[in-house]
């Protein structure tokens, strides 16, 4: 059988599995068991677990749990809350504050958590009830958070740039710096777009006619400083090289718990446990989608797959921007099935030489392709983060969270758009802080 058959096989038969309602990691596993079985035999025993415990055996990703215990202390806290009320206090006036709120909010949350899920249930619990108080739409409530949320993974620190760069051997400290300035032009696209469309439709009324004096304003700041201010420790000591990723994740993670726990008088054993518990769970699906990916990507390539899609796709003598268009699509196709991590483990070691050897950025890669993560996290049939909305909010139908969601993927194709016209707001700050490549 030839590879590309192999591939359409492998790939049909986990799609299969997938529609079953299989776990993702479970899914991707029994897939590559199952090809590797036909192609090596019962000798695959031997790999099966030293493939995958190769696939999360670097220290790089210690990073990943702590970044998620800091996002577990903050969504446990009041801390999300303060977050959401100090933002309305300051933007309630503007036509659709309330939304321009909640994206707000999952920015800057965003970047304490470095996860999508996270950032969607700690600011969705709180925004979309006070929505539907104020009389937005269920889509426009649910939509506008489930957008919000894909922030988590573009803003630093983001888990998959950590996977990107622990997958392509790219400095991690360098793909944060370079999802700073797309990440803030993501979420001024997302509160334009917001902001036009509650206008023109006329959205909050209710909300303009509250007004908060300056003392209320301001009063409600010192809930949030700490947090801002672990963000930024945090991304100084990575970006001025005062500690590894891991080592500033871990500091983030205990000055984190140390506020959370002091700040909210959370004494007892139980909140504390709770926050452990949540990021446990976390991590744990997070590290088994890696090493079942890990699993399926070596699957790939022992049916040279990998080297036949890449041998095709470097063959085509495309134009570059052809190229990187058509890598797009493929991106795109990907994330609509699988999680962010699961893309990055399997496809980045393709891609990378391929988009290196056309002259493309690799750091400017690395955030091309997250906000195409981006996209699959709010598009059927996967969608994690309409799944999470869904969770929090049962009774506003799927598909009134995906209406509203729609136009925040159109806003993100517009965002690609842009970064492939100036790639400079991707590299520009790496390039100042570090050197160019």
């Amino acid at each position: 059988m030839s590879p590309m058959a192999s591939g359409l096989l492998l790939i049909g038969a986990l799609f299969v599995l997938l529609g079953t309602g299989m776990p993702i990691a479970f899914a991707l596993g029994l897939a590559a068991v199952a090809a590797l079985f036909l192609q090596i035999g019962p000798g695959i025993v031997y790999v099966l677990g030293e493939t995958m415990f190769a696939g999360i055996a670097n220290l790089a990703y210690v990073s990943i749990p702590m970044f998620v215990l800091m996002g577990a202390a903050v969504a446990s806290s009041p801390a999300g809350s303060d977050l959401y009320t100090a933002l309305d206090r300051w933007l309630n006036r503007v036509p659709g504050g309330l939304v321009l709120s909640n994206i707000g909010a999952c920015a800057i949350f965003s970047g304490m958590t470095g996860s999508s899920p996270a950032t969607c249930a700690a600011i969705g619990k709180m925004g979309i009830p006070e929505m539907q108080n104020r009389g937005y739409p269920n889509s426009v409530a649910a939509g506008s958070i489930a957008a919000g949320g894909t922030l988590g993974i573009l803003i630093p620190p983001s888990v998959t740039l950590i996977v990107y760069g622990i997958a392509t051997e790219t400095s991690i400290g360098r793909l944060f710096m370079a999802g700073v300035f797309p990440g803030i032009m993501l979420t001024g696209m997302f509160m334009i777009w917001a902001l036009i469309d509650c206008r023109r439709k006329g959205y909050d009324l209710s909300g303009r006619g509250i007004s908060f004096t300056l003392k209320q304003k301001l009063e409600q700041l010192p809930r949030i400083l700490p947090f801002l201010l672990i963000i930024a420790g945090t991304l100084y000591v990575l970006y001025g090289g005062v500690a590894t990723p891991s080592e500033a994740a871990g500091a983030g993670a205990f000055l984190t718990l140390v506020v959370v726990v002091l700040a909210y008088r959370l004494f007892r054993f139980k909140p504390v446990s709770q926050i452990f518990g949540s990021a446990m769970r976390e991590s744990v699906m997070i590290m088994m989608i890696m090493a079942a990916a890990e699993l399926f990507a070596f699957a790939l390539s022992s049916l040279f797959i990998t080297q036949t899609v890449a041998t095709a796709i470097a063959g085509m003598d495309l134009n570059p921007w052809v190229l990187m268009l058509v890598i797009n699509v493929f991106l795109l196709v990907c994330g609509m099935f699988l999680p962010p991590v699961a893309v990055i483990v399997m496809t980045a070691p393709m891609l990378f030489p391929i988009v290196t050897q056309a002259g493309f950025d690799p750091y400017w890669f690395a955030i091309v392709l997250t906000i195409n993560m981006e996209v699959g996290l709010i598009t059927p049939p996967i969608g994690l983060n309409l799944f999470v909305i869904n969770a929090i909010a049962p009774k506003i139908p799927t598909k009134d969270i995906l209406w509203g969601a729609l136009p925040y993927v159109l806003v993100m194709f517009l965002a690609i758009f842009i970064l492939c016209l100036f790639p400079g707001i991707a590299t520009w700050l790496p390039n100042q802080m570090l050197g160019a490549v």
